[in-house]
């Protein structure tokens, strides 16, 4: 099925959907920037941590249910066991981690990669 579009510029000239590529040397020389390395260290500051926590609430849970049987099957509030709570306290961990780095992001994230995305469209 033929279409009806041009085909793609071969030049790498700006079209009408899109600004030109930047080279890969200003991409290096964003990344050895010191603003670049500002923003990573703040998007690592926060996701590591979190992370790690996670994944050790998580092992915790995956123990406790192969290694505390007893503990896990205690009744809480009718049918409702310790494994159930917890189990449903990753689900909730895993909602309430995905909101907190939506809410850092927009904060802190998005506005200097915005920056820095468009002092790089500018300079191409």
């Amino acid at each position: 099925m033929a279409t009806e579009a041009p085909p793609p510029p071969r030049d790498g000239a700006e079209t009408e959907t899109g600004p030109v590529q930047p080279t890969t040397e200003q991409f290096i020389e964003v990344q050895e920037s010191e603003e670049f390395g500002e923003l990573r260290r703040t998007y690592r500051s926060f996701a590591f941590p979190l992370t790690i926590a996670f994944i050790a609430w998580y092992l915790l849970y995956v123990l406790l249910s192969n290694y505390a049987g007893d503990f896990m099957g205690t009744k809480l509030i009718g049918n409702v066991n310790v494994a159930l709570v917890l189990g449903l306290g990753q689900f909730a961990t895993t909602f309430l981690i995905a909101w907190l780095y939506s809410r850092h992001a927009a904060a802190k994230l998005d506005p200097r990669s915005e920056a820095i995305k468009h002092r790089m469209e500018a300079d191409a």
